[in-house]
């Protein structure tokens, strides 16, 4: 008896994620919603769309977006489960109010409040025990791109990033320093290439890899055109309904 296989290599799924970082109240965050909501009408259903919002919008949001296309973030998780962590966020305290995903290792986190490889892997391995999927930032500086070590350090944050993670349940982000918040997008062939070199490194080949860094209405069909890229993390653009909606609904 003949047997043979259909090929069906699956399809990397596209993750447009908004990170609000430190901005909007509850009453602000409320009139984001009105205001973008009604825009993800006719979004293919093969985007999933996430907002990562401060710990005080989160309970707020897991209630207004209950039945809609948007799924819920945080931007952070400790690694262990409780204890005496103060100002810091479990994820059974995530998984309680029905978030879904969470930023991990973000610039940010590791430049101002002393993230580390280690750090970050231990909060990975906290948000998947708990069911939550983490979004892994990696990314270089100024000075690390100039002095050409962009794959050598991003391939190095992988590996202690990554070690006894389930590459089942990911996403990554690459997020180059120098791009963030700057106004200075890193070429969409550029970023394309540094996710292919990202993609080579993972037992995975379809764990989803996102841009970010100053993503914006006007550069996101180009950067979604590329071949390796499966979505972007959005910071400044996302807080914005119509600019957010633009990216979502991308060409």
């Amino acid at each position: 008896m003949y047997s043979f296989e259909l090929d069906e290599s699956p399809v990397r799924k596209i993750v447009i994620a908004g990170n609000w970082k430190m901005f909007k109240t509850q009453a602000e965050s409320q009139e984001f919603l009105q205001g973008f909501l009604p825009t993800l009408e006719d979004t293919p259903q093969d985007r999933e769309v996430v907002l990562c919002v401060p710990f005080t919008d989160l309970n707020l949001l897991s209630k207004s977006l209950h039945g809609s296309r948007v799924q819920l973030g945080a931007q952070n998780v400790h690694w262990e489960d409780s204890g005496a962590y103060t100002g810091e966020i479990s994820g059974p305290m995530l998984q309680e109010i029905g978030v879904r995903y969470v930023i991990v290792g973000h610039s940010e986190r590791r430049q101002y409040f002393g993230e580390t490889d280690e750090t970050v892997n231990l909060r990975l391995k906290a948000a998947q025990r708990h069911g939550l999927t983490p979004i892994l930032c990696v990314g270089e500086t100024k000075q690390q791109r100039d002095a050409g070590e962009t794959e050598s350090l991003i391939i190095s944050q992988l590996e202690t990033d990554l070690v006894n993670i389930d590459q089942g349940n990911l996403v990554i982000a690459y997020e180059p320093i120098w791009a963030i918040g700057t106004g200075d997008t890193c070429e969409a062939s550029e970023a394309n290439r540094v996710i292919g070199v990202i993609r080579k490194q993972l037992k995975n080949p379809d764990v989803p890899i996102q841009y970010g860094g100053s993503v914006k209405p006007n550069n996101i069909d180009e950067i979604m055109a590329q071949p390796e890229i499966d979505g972007v993390l959005v910071g400044g653009a996302s807080l914005e309904p119509a600019s957010f909606a633009r990216i979502v609904n991308y060409k």
